[in-house]
């Protein structure tokens, strides 16, 4: 099988934050982090539930834009103004700049994946490669990207009991913030496993391999 795969070279740490002052993020206390459109698929509803039962300690930077119905734009707004009146969130309601979202990834203590569908995530691939813990749902193929109690934290999902799956992501984001050396290791595995199984140089690899083991030439035309 042959994975997608990403930049390794132009997604690793950044351990610059000038841009970040701007945004009013503050990478002197821990936060979590979660980049992505506002769409149901990436479980924003049960994020900023989560969100509510976070240590008073843990700021979130939610990093959403572009939702893609004016009613799902609406609850979020609503939902992180609730959050904000209770603890720190940081709202960045931007396709933001990719050396942002780098130096966002790079200072997080964790990033954070809620999705309720979710094919691969990319997005957990940039984080690792960043040197980020990753915590995740169990969907899809985020198991596939995110190895659990390695490079991250994955917190089962059932549609059945959402309730249940945000409390458990709460706790999941509480254990590893708490443990900030754990969190550390964990990006760097993420980091070693970004590249060794998903950087571009071995997606081609892999490729080429496929199309020798089937008798196929690489870049030819079908008649």
């Amino acid at each position: 099988m042959v994975r997608n795969g990403i930049d390794t070279i132009g997604w690793r740490a950044e351990e610059s934050a000038h841009l970040l002052a701007d945004y009013g993020v503050d990478v002197d206390r821990p936060y979590v982090l979660f980049v992505g459109r506002i769409t149901r698929q990436k479980g924003i509803a049960h994020l900023l539930a989560a969100a509510e039962l976070f240590d008073p300690s843990i700021a979130l930077v939610f990093c959403a834009s572009a939702p893609d119905t004016p009613e799902i734009g609406i609850e979020t707004a609503r939902a992180v103004e609730r959050l904000q009146e209770r603890r720190d969130v940081v709202w960045i309601k931007e396709h933001a700049p990719r050396a942002v979202v780098q130096q966002l990834l790079t200072h997080a203590t964790a990033f954070l994946c809620p999705s309720v569908y979710e094919p691969l995530g990319i997005v957990n691939l940039e984080a690792m490669a960043c040197e980020t813990a990753v915590i995740a749902s169990d969907v899809g193929g985020i198991p596939e990207v995110v190895v659990d109690g390695k490079t991250g934290l994955l917190v089962h999902y059932d549609p059945a009991e959402p309730a249940e799956f945000e409390r458990a992501f709460a706790d999941a984001v509480n254990e590893l913030v708490a443990d900030p050396l754990r969190a550390r290791d964990m990006g760097k595995l993420g980091r070693a496993r970004a590249v060794a199984d998903f950087g571009w140089d071995v997606v081609a690899a892999r490729t080429l391999e496929v199309y020798r083991e089937s008798g196929a030439t690489p870049g030819a035309l079908a008649p």
